[in-house]
């Protein structure tokens, strides 16, 4: 059965975004593409009609969570005064929520430590995402000018990402908590010491994204 271009284009984005999921569970390794397929509901010989290889689909998965995440940020940071975005980022990510659900989180603590260990090609992908992120994040700390802002973020999301990483860990405990409740207010403390050195700098309004899954 000969199927249209959007019909593709449609089980394409499915299988990304099952594998997103799938892989932020089970790890980079941790699930093969059988199985991949067979979450999306196809066949493992229909996977080279939509990939080159399964490294390309771990990029592609990987890009869909990222994306997912700076969208969510995003929305959330365009309801807020500027002042108070970095904040409300850090408070949503460094939760009991976020910790017990890695397969809808962020991807940089589920699959970090592997992607180190890809290819070269595999790594720069990811470093652009991450780059994305940074970026973004930086987009909403406009009490400082653009060089320490940058800084700033990459402080934060170091912090967040970190103390995320340590409380899955540490599993669903009081310590696990108390790693959650330690990351939050080391990152507040960081956008407060940016906020009583730093000089205003001109407000950019982030775009509006839709929600993420």
């Amino acid at each position: 059965m000969r199927y249209s271009k959007d019909h593709k284009q449609e089980t394409h984005a499915r299988i990304v975004k099952k594998a997103s999921v799938r892989l932020r569970e089970k790890g980079a390794h941790g699930i093969g593409v059988a199985d991949l397929m067979k979450e999306a509901g196809l066949t493992h010989g229909g996977f080279y009609a939509h990939f080159d290889s399964r490294e390309a689909l771990l990029v592609e998965a990987f890009g869909y969570a990222i994306d997912r995440s700076n969208a969510r940020w995003r929305k959330l940071a365009a309801e807020l005064p500027p002042q108070q975005r970095l904040a409300a980022i850090v408070e949503s990510y460094l939760t009991a929520s976020h910790r017990d659900d890695p397969g809808r989180g962020c991807a940089v603590p589920a699959l970090g430590a592997e992607i180190a260990r890809e290819s070269p090609k595999t790594r720069k992908a990811f470093a652009a995402k991450l780059e994305e992120m940074i970026e973004m994040v930086a987009e909403q700390i406009v009490d400082a000018p653009p060089k320490l802002a940058r800084k700033q973020a990459i402080a934060a999301m170091a912090t967040m990402m970190g103390a995320l990483l340590l409380s899955r860990i540490a599993g669903h405990g009081e310590m696990s908590d108390e790693i959650l409740s330690a990351g939050r207010e080391a990152a507040l403390d960081r956008a407060a010491a940016v906020k009583s050195t730093a000089k205003p700098r001109a407000v950019r309004k982030p775009a509006l994204a839709p929600a993420a899954d």
